[in-house]
């Protein structure tokens, strides 16, 4: 039985090396193997100019650009990774801490990041102490945000089935063929 060559792609560094790789290699695959240190120090990737996380399978030919946690060039995408994921963190504090409240929505901002919930009373300054609270448990635990990409009708009725309307409806307004991606 003959057995079929696994599909290699080629990787272009922002110093203008090209490495090979086979389909399918992530950026955090790509980092280690550069060396152990940036693999530490990363947190992004731009893949042909698009800002992405680590785990993205790459299936082809790209251009990327490692995003460093500290890096001169970098600190701007950084802070707004930071603020999209410390958003996502608050969101999981709410509704572990307040069962049934809606995440509506909530994006990195030039300052900071936000997030509207949907609920029946306003959130008290012992509650707002106990979020924050939650939410540094929340990130001593470690646990990666897992990318996954949806069927948009599976995504629409698994958040109606969750009682999340407004994420449903956000889903809907998105243009037809627009990657359903999920942060989990």
């Amino acid at each position: 039985m003959e057995q079929k060559a696994e599909k290699q792609i080629q990787i272009t560094l922002p110093d203008g090396a090209v490495r090979t790789y086979a389909s399918g290699v992530t950026a955090l695959d790509i980092a280690e193997d550069i060396s152990k240190s940036l693999a530490k120090a990363v947190i992004a990737v731009q893949i042909d100019g698009e800002l992405s996380d680590l785990s993205l399978p790459i299936t082809g030919d790209a251009s990327i650009a490692l995003v460093k946690r500290n890096g001169d060039d970098d600190k701007d995408i950084a802070l707004e990774m930071i603020r999209h994921d410390a958003a996502h963190v608050m969101a999981q504090a709410v509704q572990s801490l307040f069962p049934g409240t809606q995440v509506t929505i909530g994006p990195a901002i030039e300052n900071g990041f936000y997030y509207d919930f949907a609920r029946n009373e306003p959130f008290s300054t012992e509650d707002l102490e106990a979020i924050e609270k939650e939410m540094r448990k929340i990130v001593e635990r470690g646990a990666p945000f897992e990318r996954e990409v949806w069927d948009r009708g599976a995504a629409i009725a698994y958040f109606k089935d969750k009682g999340e309307y407004y994420k449903a409806e956000l889903i809907e307004d998105l243009p037809e063929g627009e990657e359903i991606k999920i942060y989990r």
